[in-house]
């Protein structure tokens, strides 16, 4: 069914302003840029072909990335071989570090998320580096918030395991450990 003139000019308007960030959330499930943005087209797409509802749901961003998710994780599930080879630079995201001195750091705590199970890694991008709340979070997975909550503490215990923090201090603070994965903005 086709969209109405006001309709398509509403979706468009969308694509335009939310389109780099969902391709960002996207980067950070996949560790592939290409992928991102091949897994944003098909979620625009089942986007495009919804818009009247996805509209009215009066949070189209959210019903967006949820659809991202969903697809990331279909395909992760559809592979056996699970390997992710994660970057150090994440589209979109200024940073005002110098990206030399962050490099190794950077690739050690990419390789660090690439060891979590899919829905724990999930997780861990939506809470920290999209800094949705317990409750958004839950909205997107479709889950409870306190599998959420459990998913997140596991996950950054995961982290500083893998990553050699102790356990106590600035590096067990979710905002220290978004800003590690690059996130300028915490």
């Amino acid at each position: 069914m086709a969209l109405g003139e006001h309709e398509e000019a509403q979706f468009w308007e969308f694509v335009t302003g939310r389109r780099r960030g969902l391709v960002r959330v996207a980067f950070l499930l996949t560790g592939d840029h290409g992928l991102a943005e091949d897994f944003v087209q098909d979620a625009l797409l089942q986007a495009y072909r919804n818009w009247r509802r996805i509209e009215r749901s009066e949070q189209p961003e959210a019903y967006v990335r949820k659809i991202i998710v969903n697809l990331v994780n279909s395909r992760w599930r559809r592979l056996k071989n699970r390997k992710v080879s994660f970057y150090s630079d994440v589209p979109d995201r200024p940073t005002t570090r110098d990206a030399h001195a962050d490099v190794d750091r950077s690739d050690e705590v990419w390789r660090a998320l690439a060891t979590l199970p899919t829905g724990m890694r999930t997780v861990i991008v939506l809470r920290f580096y999209e800094e949705l709340t317990e409750a958004e979070t839950a909205a997107v997975l479709g889950k409870s918030v306190g599998t959420v909550k459990s998913q997140s503490s596991r996950g950054l215990a995961r982290l500083r395991e893998v990553l050699g923090a102790p356990a106590q201090g600035k590096q067990t603070d979710p905002a220290y450990a978004a800003g590690r994965l690059g996130n300028t903005h915490v």
